[in-house]
């Protein structure tokens, strides 16, 4: 869980999964959910962030129903598609979720 602090000191990230969910086209409930998840394991390091916003909204995606590929992901926020593949299913467990093993 996070708090509403987190939210307000990662403005600039939580608006560039607002615009990648955009470019994406995914749904509303796909966006809240990467948001939580981005908010919820947010790193320390900036130079990490970008990675962490592209994680969190292919598994939010993952987990609303609303699936993207890693790579129209990964051009959505501008990393390389190894970085999500890379990083969401740790995400997933730093939340406390279970990753699916397909």
């Amino acid at each position: 869980m996070y708090r509403a602090r987190d939210r307000v000191e990662n403005e600039e990230w939580v608006a560039a999964i607002d615009d990648a969910a955009e470019r994406l086209e995914l749904g509303s409930e796909a966006k809240s959910r990467a948001v939580d998840l981005f908010l919820s394991t947010v790193p320390a390091e900036r130079r990490s962030k970008r990675a962490a916003v592209a994680a969190s909204l292919y598994a939010g995606a993952l987990i609303a129903g609303d699936r993207r590929s890693q790579s129209a992901v990964a051009d959505a926020v501008g990393v390389a598609r190894l970085t999500v593949q890379q990083r969401w299913k740790e995400l997933l467990r730093e939340a406390g979720l279970e990753p699916p093993t397909w």
